[in-house]
């Protein structure tokens, strides 16, 4: 084969600097933004959860109570 073939072919390209931080860019915020989602869902998810369990309990008990009694051991 010819060199200037082989050259052509196999010459290393140069990358674009601002390209590549582009990329870097929206894998980061790709990434945030599936963590963000996942931190919201939970959130949300705990905050249900912690609501059907104050409407469950009675009114009479709070949280000053329970800690309360927690301190006191009993």
């Amino acid at each position: 084969m010819n060199q200037d073939a082989i050259s052509a072919v196999f010459r290393p390209q140069r990358v674009n600097p601002a390209a590549k931080a582009d990329a870097i860019t929206r894998n980061v915020r790709a990434i945030l933004d599936a963590e963000a989602t996942k931190r919201n869902t939970k959130t949300e998810r705990l905050r249900a959860e912690r609501l059907a369990h104050n409407s469950r309990v009675p009114s009479s008990v709070t949280a000053v109570n329970v800690r309360s009694a927690m301190r006191r051991g009993k």
